[in-house]
């Protein structure tokens, strides 16, 4: 199967607990709405959100022999979107996300797999070739997949996440990548500079939340764009906001279109996606996302 868009790592389970405030008070119980679950983490946001966009999309990925690990099986199959995978004896990726009432959230993230930790290259070597664009999660296993990605001519993007600009852990994914997504919470003011002096990056977008995005197009002075919020649906909850971001600009890049329209594109998917409780449950559609364009 030909695919638009193949993303290599990041894909479990979220449990959201909607507390009262953040930072949470210094007492020993705190009442909480319903404890909810769901099929998470920025792996997947990425793939669901193209996979809504109208791309082919697919991903490879290292799980547990578990029941969260059965449970991504089951939605991947149910949702059409393709799934290789590697069972791991240290289990399936999860994590606990506090929310407040605004939206913001605490996220205490448990990646379960070893540090150091390889697989055999043919989980995604063959599907390589059969893709047009590679997106490579921050996973350590995953970084071999840089290389190979590479040496097939395909484009790639990252997303360092809250990469504060010398964790040697995320250099190999920021100077191999095409398109690099960073948050601007952590990073320096030389952070940016770094990538594009470093690596292969034409783009580099630093994602700053309520502030929005700044595009930074090598050659290029930056360009802000301003966070979206809309009348009607009032932001609830900014998990995978960030996923949703990276999905539509990478289907307006793949679309042929130019930086500042795919920074667009991304700014409306990101604040679609904080107006619906929980993770990845309302990412925007290829029709919304043109619908809302043109309001603004």
């Amino acid at each position: 199967m030909e695919l638009d868009v193949l993303v290599i790592g990041g894909v479990g389970i979220d449990t959201i607990v909607r507390v009262p405030s953040l930072p949470l008070a210094d007492v020993d119980t705190v009442p909480v709405e319903p404890i909810e679950s769901y099929l998470a983490h920025t792996g997947h946001g990425v793939a669901l959100g193209c996979h809504l966009l109208g791309l082919n999309a697919g991903l490879v990925d290292v799980i547990g022999d578990d029941p969260e690990g059965a449970r991504i099986r089951r939605t991947y199959d149910e949702l059409g979107i393709p799934l290789r995978v590697v069972l791991h004896p240290s289990g399936t990726r999860r994590s606990v996300n506090l929310v407040a009432p605004d939206g913001r959230r605490l996220s205490m993230y448990d990646g379960r797999h070893p540090r150091g930790l390889r697989v055999d290259p043919n989980l995604w070597r063959p599907v390589i070739r059969h893709a047009q664009h590679v997106h490579v999660s921050i996973m350590d296993f995953a970084r071999d997949a840089l290389g190979d990605a590479i040496a097939a001519d395909r484009s790639i993007s990252t997303d360092l996440h809250d990469w504060d600009g010398r964790n040697d852990h995320h250099k190999d994914f920021a100077t191999a990548s095409d398109i690099v997504f960073v948050s601007a919470a952590a990073l320096p003011p030389d952070g940016v500079d770094w990538i594009l002096a470093n690596g292969r990056a034409d783009v580099v977008v630093a994602m700053a939340g309520a502030d929005g995005s700044y595009l930074h197009v090598r050659g290029e002075p930056p360009r802000h764009f301003p966070a979206i919020t809309f009348p009607d649906r009032p932001v609830v909850d900014t998990n995978g906001a960030g996923d949703a971001y990276v999905a539509a600009f990478l289907a307006r890049y793949l679309d042929g279109a130019p930086w500042p329209d795919a920074a667009t594109a991304g700014t409306v998917a990101a604040g679609w996606a904080c107006t619906s409780p929980g993770t990845h449950t309302n990412l925007i559609t290829a029709e919304d996302l043109a619908l809302r364009s043109r309001q603004l």
